[in-house]
């Protein structure tokens, strides 16, 4: 029998494979790694909070019929089962709301998949927690540059979805890191990714935000962690999807059909380990659907400057981009619904978990009056700014003057960061009614100390039921 003939190996892949292979044997920069905590607990309470709503009691049905080897937690419960497992059903949970972070550039939400594939993977090798963190960074920066490498705006143009593509790569790196693969391992990790990479942006339809948890989450997570899985087990596959014949940058050249701009692989690897994408990821300082974030910042910033009562008003006018407004208009879920979020802010004077999740209260008579003095509008200019989120308001008073606020970084994204206690504040404040108050505050504690933990099985009693 004659001898297989091995396929050649672009540089970028070479280059990117063994990347990925020991980045937990490197140090990112102080920052870096202070940034990967936020995300790393801020996901982890939107697991933790995402559990108790429908679509987080839906996908906690559906894991206990999954069975599976007690490798890896089910958050929420005392149910172990296969780190494949754990991985989309925690994905899930973490996207069972508007919770969890983004990543503007990549048009993508990261960390649902990536961190709880980083979790269950790191559960089955028995981690340690510096390996689990950087494991996460990893993931992040491999995600989110497959996404901008395929021009997210014009790939999601036509259909598919990018929530899905960048995290389910992102999802196969963190978890190939910590597997221990080297680099041949991994490139073979790669290419059965990219045989399960798709996604279609119908879920925006989705009324329940359980399809939408696995679009957005589950289906990364679970196909990244199954790709290592496989590779770990034996499986070999493709030396290097990425180039060769009918490689996926061939099989994805949309912008080039869609308006002559080719995709640019080299993105993957460029400014790989100095620049850092989690620094360009945002945390939802509301729990509420992204385009909602700007307008309530200002609707809040209004609010406080001129001592706004929801009394005082006769009528308010909100611009997002035009897809914004077409996402969060007058929709049937309450986190996602601008005139309803923007009427609970005018009435309570803020914006709480609990207000963003109270489906009764939509349809109650002062909150319908409300609604019906604010009118969204799409802005086109807005709208050319994205991949950034802007938002203004504009308040008719019934005195006759009109006030007027544009936020143009919404705090909480790369250019208005939160602090450490913010993010503590907002994550206590989402786990503490489900885990209590003392083991909230402790897994708070025990994330922002994450490299004294020995094997990141020690957060099994901090997040189960």
């Amino acid at each position: 029998m004659a001898a297989k003939k091995k396929t050649a190996v672009s540089p970028l892949m070479k280059k990117l494979s063994t990347y990925i292979a020991t980045a937990v044997k490197k140090s990112p920069p102080k920052h870096v790694v202070e940034k990967t905590k936020h995300h790393i607990l801020d996901t982890l309470a939107a697991m933790v909070s995402g559990a108790k709503l429908k679509p987080g009691r839906i996908t906690l049905s559906y894991a206990k019929t999954l069975g599976g080897k007690p490798e890896a937690l089910v958050v929420g419960t005392k149910l172990l089962t296969s780190s494949v497992n754990a991985a989309l059903i925690n994905a899930m949970l973490a996207h069972a709301d508007e919770t969890d972070d983004s990543h503007a550039p990549s048009w993508c939400h990261p960390g649902c998949a990536i961190v709880a594939s980083a979790m269950a993977m790191g559960e089955r090798e028995r981690s340690n927690g510096t390996a689990f963190l950087r494991a996460v960074t990893l993931g992040y920066d491999i995600g989110t540059r497959l996404n901008i490498s395929l021009n997210p705006v014009d790939f999601r143009k036509l259909g598919h979805m990018t929530h899905c593509f960048g995290p389910t790569f992102g999802a196969a790196a963190a978890s190939a890191a910590l597997a221990k693969l080297n680099s041949d391992q991994v490139r073979h990790v790669l290419s059965y990714t990219a045989q399960q990479t798709g996604g279609l942006s119908t879920y925006m339809r989705d009324l329940d935000h359980i399809e939408k948890a696995f679009d957005f989450g589950g289906m990364a997570a679970r196909n990244g962690m199954s790709a290592t899985t496989m590779v770990a087990a034996g499986c070999t596959g493709v030396e290097d999807v990425f180039s060769g014949e009918r490689n996926f940058y061939h099989a994805f050249d949309e912008s080039r059909r869609m308006n002559g701009i080719k995709p640019d692989p080299q993105v993957l690897i460029r400014g790989l380990g100095s620049n850092f994408e989690i620094l360009r990821t945002n945390i939802k300082r509301w729990t509420v659907g992204s385009p909602i974030q700007a307008p309530l910042d200002s609707l809040l910033e209004l609010i406080r400057q001129h001592n706004i009562k929801e009394a005082d008003v006769e009528k308010m006018i909100v611009r997002v981009s035009t897809t914004g407004a077409n996402t969060v208009n007058n929709r049937e879920m309450p986190d996602i619904c601008m005139q309803y979020m923007c009427a609970v802010m005018l009435l309570d004077g803020t914006a709480t978990f609990i207000s963003a999740h109270d489906e009764k209260r939509m349809t109650e008579k002062n909150v319908m009056r409300v609604r019906a003095k604010i009118e969204l509008i799409g802005d086109e200019y807005l709208q050319s700014l994205v991949p950034e989120r802007h938002g203004i308001v504009e308040i008719k008073l019934k005195d006759g003057r009109t006030v007027k606020h544009h936020t143009r970084g919404v705090r909480g994204t790369a250019q208005n960061p939160m602090t450490t206690p913010e993010v503590a504040e907002k994550c206590y404040d989402l786990m503490a009614p489900v885990l209590g108050k003392t083991r909230a505050r402790k897994l708070c504690d025990t994330i922002w100390n994450i490299e004294k933990v020995k094997d990141v099985r020690a957060l099994r009693p901090l997040l189960r039921s």
